[in-house]
């Protein structure tokens, strides 16, 4: 073993933690877990855990099943809310990487296919990092109700001391604490029961598992309080859906020098800002399947809700598909862009696996993007976002897909195993969408055809 698995040892032991959750995710960012008493742990660390991969979607079939879980000490947690007054259920999680029998990592698991990205960056020189804004809803069922209603009736910023959001906001935000999750800020957002937490960007390996770990901590602790949380993009019509805006940076690898700032360049961005921004516009289309999954996403992607339809960039312009932040003088650091269209019902792993890939794209093959956007392009007229070329994000689940399958890029960026699966089952989910009778067909049908 080495030294920081000898440590979470020593430390499961003093602090009389009785179960490890080991944890890890399928293709569509949904966390698995297998449980181990604490006695078993030191030979986990040293030998990996084997288990049935067949039944995890998007992993093995029956015939090569087995498949073995090879834990990652440095994301040791205690589960704050599992400490009861007690220590008699105390918990702790672990993030494993997921390898086949003979050894190799498993093509199949979402977090290697970010590794493969990351890996790729670190060989140009680069770290990427990511600072993801995940919004949500909490939502409460009434006696006798099967309709979920939001919780409260607040808009953007409101604040009611001692109100039932707030302390539930507090809640979630001391267990990120506790989890060694550096969060920023917190505040209620636009729509009705709508919030959001934002955490401290990391490298995105870091930040991919804060963003699966920051997902269901929302859900336990508002189960404590007799709601639930629901990180669906479009949960209810009429009203802002919920993102996941992106910041996102590169830095040298060697000197942690921010490579986006450039203090004579426009919006003070460096010419690999350019590129990088570039080729993540060159590529929206065909991330979307990716970056917004679901059939949901795109009730989310519509204009007029604040969630960006068009593919462009800009500074302070909203409407833009990727936003450049204000720079503030003597925080070099912080230059960064902003992805404005991926939302948080995406595996975050492959989120920014495909993000970062559609980057490095661009920085390799020098592309620069088109002038930058001042204007609210939702009120642009076709002809003119033709004129300046201002492409579409796809409308449908369908037509991501369709766009997914002819963008190489971003296809080996998920990697053969996992593309196929993915596409196979995203496209199931279509097809199930599309012969589903909704309730608005026949409210709007029955009684009048």
């Amino acid at each position: 073993m080495n030294d920081k698995a000898r440590e979470i040892v020593e430390l499961s032991k003093k602090e009389e933690v009785k179960f490890i959750d080991l944890q890890f995710t399928d293709i569509f960012g949904v966390t698995k877990s297998v449980t181990l008493p604490t006695d078993r742990l030191e030979e986990a660390l040293e030998r990996g855990v084997w288990f049935d991969g067949s039944s995890i979607q998007g992993f093995a079939r029956i015939q090569e099943s087995d498949m073995f879980l090879q834990l990652d000490p440095v994301t040791f947690r205690i589960l704050p809310w599992t400490r009861n007054n007690g220590t008699e259920d105390l918990r702790a999680r672990i993030l494993c990487d997921v390898y086949s029998p003979d050894g190799t990592p498993f093509e199949g698991d979402p977090r290697y296919a970010l590794k493969r990205a990351v890996k790729h960056a670190e060989e140009l020189g680069f770290v990427y990092n990511t600072g993801p804004e995940l919004e949500f809803f909490l939502f409460r069922v009434r006696d006798g109700e099967q309709q979920a209603v939001p919780h409260d009736v607040g808009g953007y910023f409101d604040f009611s001391p001692g109100d039932e959001a707030q302390r539930v906001r507090s809640d979630i935000v001391k267990a990120l604490q506790a989890l060694r999750i550096h969060v920023e800020m917190s505040h209620h957002e636009v729509a009705i029961g709508q919030h959001e937490i934002d955490f401290k960007y990391e490298p995105a390996l870091h930040s991919a598992d804060n963003a699966i770990t920051f997902k269901y901590t929302v859900k336990g602790i508002a189960a404590k309080h007799g709601l639930f949380a629901t990180f669906m993009p479009k949960p209810i019509f009429g009203i802002n859906g919920s993102g996941m805006h992106v910041h996102q940076s590169l830095t040298d690898i060697k000197t942690g020098t921010n490579l986006f700032y450039d203090p004579d360049g426009e919006y003070k961005l460096s010419k690999l800002a350019r590129h990088f921004i570039a080729g993540q516009l060159e590529h929206a289309r065909g991330m979307a399947a990716v970056v917004a999954p679901t059939v949901n996403s795109y009730k989310r992607l519509t204009p007029g809700y604040e969630a960006p339809v068009y593919v462009c960039w800009a500074q302070r312009n909203r409407s833009a598909m990727i936003r450049v932040p204000r720079y503030s003088p003597g925080r070099e650091q912080s230059t960064r862009v902003e992805l404005r269209f991926p939302d948080p019902s995406c595996n975050p792993y492959l989120a920014f696996a495909v993000m970062l890939e559609a980057g490095l794209d661009g920085i390799e093959r020098e592309l620069e993007p088109p002038d930058a956007v001042t204007d609210d392009v939702f009120h642009w007229s076709q002809e003119e976002r033709a004129a300046n070329g201002v492409a579409t994000l796809p409308g449908t689940l369908e037509e991501a897909l369709d766009e997914l399958a002819k963008d190489q890029v971003i296809c080996n960026a998920l990697g053969e195993h996992i593309y196929g699966v993915y596409d196979r089952a995203r496209r199931a989910e279509w097809e199930e969408y599309r012969i589903h009778v909704t309730s608005w067909e026949t409210e709007r049908y029955l009684y009048t055809l």
